[in-house]
């Protein structure tokens, strides 16, 4: 997929790669992103560029909504409009490394409209660790700090803020996920099933792959305010997501913090079992 890039090592082992400068065409809204992201085994969980969303790139930051600026990438959905191809893309730009790790990358980035101008200045720290106990598992850690220019409040919103029905509150932090030869189970600590997970509120969320190459994700952490947006059965995808209901406003001169924890793990796990690592990873 070409443009500039660095690696996230665990004993040696390449277990993510962080494309920082993807040279993608400006309605995929370019911007840093993990792909492929694998499993201690060398399962790829990460999807990037799918046939059905060109945009889903691995796992990244992506707002469809900031201040008028799409940096998810495809159309934009206008209210009592629906969804609609616009000149709105921005892009989001990693600016210097603040750490170069091979377990920890931070570094500086603007969240830019789509003629240059900063909307958001971004620091952002990824970490990869063990997962004590557990061969057959790691963990990713990722935090953010969004602050906004000192003279305008930054909007965040969704296409569920902009009218949409039916649950799409998505942008956020989003993961999409590899697909199997069937739809991955998603749940959490007390319901399951993409109809109930999505829109949650739940300290983690899980979403396991069958086959034909096993393997599970728990997701913890969202902002205040923030739901788990989750399809299963269209692509397979999980998004800690900003503006669900409502947007989310970003005051000038202020900053929005958040921070997320992802087990990936080498099986099928039970709601049981992914409770149990999601605590034992935050612990």
């Amino acid at each position: 997929m070409g443009g500039e890039q660095t690696e996230l090592r665990l004993a040696g082992q390449t277990v993510a790669e962080y494309v920082l400068d993807p040279p993608l065409d400006r309605t995929l809204s370019p911007r840093p992103y993990l792909h492929p992201v694998r499993t201690r085994a060398g399962v790829t969980v990460t999807d990037a560029l799918p046939a059905d969303h060109r945009w889903h790139l691995g796992a990244s930051l992506a707002v469809q909504d900031v201040s008028g600026t799409n940096l998810w990438g495809g159309r934009t959905y206008v209210r009592d409009a629906g969804y609609t191809w616009r000149a709105d893309h921005g892009r989001i730009v990693h600016v210097e490394f603040l750490a170069q790790d091979d377990d920890r990358i931070a570094h500086r980035l603007r969240w830019c409209d789509p003629d240059g101008a900063t909307l958001l200045e971004e620091e952002r720290e990824l970490r990869v660790r063990e997962l004590p106990g557990r061969a057959d598992a790691w963990v990713l850690d990722l935090a953010y700090t969004l602050h906004a220019p000192p003279d305008r409040d930054i909007t965040l919103g969704s296409p569920a803020t902009n009218g949409r029905p039916g649950g799409a509150g998505y942008g956020g932090f989003f993961w999409r996920a590899a697909p199997g030869e069937e739809p991955p189970r998603v749940f959490t600590a007390s319901v399951s099933g993409e109809r109930s997970v999505n829109g949650s509120t739940e300290a983690w969320v899980a979403l396991a792959s069958v086959g034909p190459h096993p393997y599970t994700l728990v997701f913890h952490g969202l902002p205040p305010d923030g739901h788990w947006f989750v399809r299963a059965s269209q692509y397979p995808g999980v998004c800690a997501a900003f503006a669900f209901e409502k947007p989310r406003v970003i005051g000038a001169g202020e900053q929005f913090a958040g921070a997320h924890t992802i087990v990936v793990a080498d099986a099928v796990l039970s709601p049981r079992s992914a409770g149990r690592l999601a605590a034992s990873a935050v612990s």
